[in-house]
């Protein structure tokens, strides 16, 4: 099969031929019909990720059709159109049980621990567990650009922040993961403070829903000018990329009782930020939680949002391409410029 692949950290992505994945006992083989290209493959193929071991091939937000089921599986079947959550877990734990599997401790997550989907086909575990079957009205690209960005931040935003409608949300970075949430808040009946220093990104959400629009340029206290456009300081806030400022800024913008997701992945010396214990978590009593992937058993509430014309994931694929130009891609993510979703759509 056809896949591009990376031999070095930072070094171009190259197409080869490797084999065929073998087909787990219990697990499905997928032919992949597109792919989003994410910034956590960006961090894999920066290496950044302890997980990823070059020669390597990335890609965890597929969408595709199965072409083989192993003896195992008893729900599956050839023909499925699927996709899946990018923590593959074991289904058998407690944790899996007990209905939270993105901290299965057996967790598989693809395109990290194994290779992924920028691939013809891709191997998926516990495939009775973990694949979705997909509506007819959904088609692979936009599932793709669903990916990690929109299920993340709807798992952030509806199941750990529980946002009400009529709260404020601020969005810190409005990359892909920033306007899903910029997206699923608006279709949760929020009022949504879009963040960023590129007008483009702030115009996309503008159009995804957001009712008010920060450029912070050259603004020293965010947090003050984010209370000041809430009226009083948002109910819930979301840092979409992961870095030590947009951390700040997010808890700083809160009112009292506000809810901070970490949704955007810190790493290097951005993954241990001071916190203002006394000031912020003490005295106005935020909460700081993380979040991180979503359950199968989650997607068919986002489905029904997509039936009823509330969300529309499409809206934030602003580029498909063949899977040749997947290393340009990763490459065009060491800056911030680009807006929306990039998909691989042509193997």
């Amino acid at each position: 099969m056809k896949v591009a692949i990376f031999d070095r950290f930072n070094a171009p992505l190259e197409i080869r031929r490797v084999p065929d994945p073998a087909c787990p006992a219990d697990g499905a083989i997928v032919r992949v019909d597109a792919c989003g290209v994410c910034r956590s493959d960006w961090h894999a193929w920066k290496g950044a990720d302890p997980d990823v071991v070059a020669p390597h091939v990335p890609g965890h937000e597929f969408a595709g059709t199965v072409e083989e089921v192993g003896p195992d599986c008893r729900r599956v079947r050839v023909g499925d159109r699927v996709t899946a959550p990018f923590i593959l877990a074991c289904g058998t734990c407690p944790d899996c049980l007990g209905g939270d599997p993105t901290i299965c401790s057996a967790q598989h997550v693809l395109g990290f621990s194994s290779w992924g989907a920028f691939a013809e086909r891709v191997p998926v575990p516990h495939a009775d567990f973990n694949l979705v079957r997909l509506p007819e009205t959904i088609g692979p690209v936009a599932a793709a650009g669903m990916g990690c960005r929109v299920t993340t931040a709807f798992r952030g935003i509806a199941d750990r922040a529980a946002l009400r409608p009529g709260e404020w949300l601020a969005v810190h970075g409005c990359g892909g993961v920033g306007l899903s949430a910029v997206m699923i808040g608006a279709a949760l009946g929020a009022a949504v403070l879009a963040i960023d220093v590129n007008d483009d990104a702030l115009r996309m959400a503008r159009d995804l829903g957001a009712t008010r629009l920060l450029n912070v340029t050259g603004i020293e206290d965010v947090g003050g000018a984010v209370r000041d456009l809430t009226d009083g300081g948002a109910h819930v806030s979301i840092d979409a990329l992961g870095v030590t400022e947009t951390f700040h800024n997010s808890i700083r913008g809160l009112r009292r009782l506000g809810r901070h997701v970490q949704i955007g992945m810190p790493l290097g010396r951005h993954s241990e930020p001071t916190v203002p214990l006394l000031d912020l978590v003490y005295s106005r009593q935020i909460s700081i939680m993380g979040t991180r992937g979503i359950a199968a058993s989650r997607f068919p509430v986002l489905f029904g949002m997509i039936a009823s014309g509330r969300l529309d994931p499409s809206k934030l694929v602003t580029k498909t391409i063949p899977i040749e130009d997947a290393g340009a891609a990763l490459a065009a993510m060491d800056g911030y410029a680009g807006t929306g979703i990039t998909v691989i759509d042509r193997f």
